[in-house]
């Protein structure tokens, strides 16, 4: 049994975001006996691998294992008569939500006479501020299920009812979470990262793709760019006084980025930056960065201090992966004493002597592409696996 979240807000859209909701639902739980959302027994498919799927589905404000019966009071009670059975507890309430007003019985009848009925045969009190156990009931038209308790699910909006975004993957901590947060207001990402080999080993791009693998199973489906910068970054460095390279790096990652975006008809770039975590973070500097991009940059992280974002990490599992030692490429080539101050004039003057187009154009032919699915039958459960591989 699922309640959706901020669905119920949506008005006459309200349709289209529950198709997708359902559609999302089944990719997570299908491999794992789930034929139809409307699946009204648990008992056939494997509840413990559904529980884990469903936290990772965004839409979704709670949901529980719940019990079909018909709809009449006395097949209610000797259902729920034969579920407590063998259980303990000292307090309960019956909270029932009453869907179809025809039902003989309005919510609080239900509550009192079946709340009287699990007294005598439990002897339990009635708490209705903290009961030790809660037996929720929901009356549709032509059934009535309960179940003990519920789990709180993601939240958000399902992925894919915002449209599309390309999100920087850097292979470190911010990155990913930055990726997250977007998926849980409903958006499709595509994953772009930046990495240095041959100068560089292959650390960070394997990470990258390790991140993208696990991210997948938030939105069932994802492509990874991978974009050689190396020698991008050296022809920077040929033109360029040091401390601007890195904004210069940052101007040329976003300038691939948007081509790719505009492959992919997404309609902004997500970043992991956070304001003042670093030197090309400052309002200056990225302010200078993004007038080089001819869409929306969007920063879900700007206002999170670090620690925030290290907890989300570790409760999405990126945390272990992003802190393995890499060879960053925005390692490559950089000054000890970067500008943290930039001005746009300036930076233009040193890019007029830069061949920029050509730049871009040099990461796009080499750019290598990606696919991942989650989840993969061939898999064990919970394992996505990379699908497809090829040049750009």
């Amino acid at each position: 049994m699922i309640h959706y979240n901020e669905i119920g807000l949506k008005g006459k859209n309200q349709p289209l975001f529950l198709r997708r909701l359902e559609a999302n639902l089944l990719r997570a739980t299908g491999e794992a006996g789930v034929r139809r959302v409307e699946q009204r027994s648990g008992r056939k498919a494997d509840w413990e691998v559904i529980r884990g799927r469903l936290h990772s589905v965004f839409g979704i404000a709670n949901f529980s294992l719940a019990e079909r019966v018909e709809p009449d009071m006395g097949a209610l009670k000797a259902a729920v008569g034969n579920a407590l059975a063998g259980r303990t507890f000292r307090s309960f309430k019956v909270a029932a939500r009453r869907a179809y007003k025809q039902f003989p019985l309005t919510s609080e009848d239900i509550n009192r006479d079946l709340g009287a009925f699990v007294q005598a045969q439990t002897q339990a009190a009635v708490d209705l501020e903290q009961p030790e156990l809660t037996i929720h009931v929901e009356v549709l038209p032509r059934d009535l299920y309960f179940s003990f308790g519920r789990e709180a699910g993601s939240g958000g909006l399902p992925v894919g009812v915002s449209g599309r975004v390309v999100s920087l993957l850097s292979g470190g901590i911010d990155s990913p979470v930055a990726a997250h947060r977007l998926m849980k207001r409903g958006c499709q990402v595509v994953f772009v990262h930046f990495h240095g080999f041959p100068f560089l080993d292959a650390t960070s791009r394997d990470k990258a793709v390790e991140l993208a693998q696990l991210l997948t199973r938030f939105q069932y489906r994802s492509h990874l760019y991978l974009v050689p910068f190396g020698e991008i970054q050296r022809e920077v460095v040929v033109g360029a006084p040091a401390p601007l390279r890195v904004v210069l790096y940052r101007r040329l990652m976003g300038r691939i980025a948007e081509q790719i975006a505009r492959r992919e008809d997404a309609k902004a770039l997500v970043t992991g930056e956070s304001l003042g975590q670093v030197a090309s973070q400052t309002l200056e500097n990225l302010a200078v960065i993004e007038e080089a991009v001819g869409m929306p940059v969007l920063r879900p992280l700007i206002g999170s201090d670090k620690e925030e974002i290290v907890q989300q990490a570790r409760a999405l599992q990126t945390y272990d992966i992003s802190i393995i030692p890499d060879q960053d490429c925005c390692r490559l080539f950089v000054p000890r004493h970067p500008a943290t101050f930039s001005s746009l004039d300036e930076v233009r003057a040193v890019e007029s002597q830069l061949p920029i187009e050509k730049l871009v154009q040099m990461g796009l032919d080499q750019m290598e592409i990606q696919a991942f699915e989650f989840p993969e039958e061939s898999r064990e459960p919970g394992t996505p696996r990379v699908a497809e591989s090829r040049e750009g």
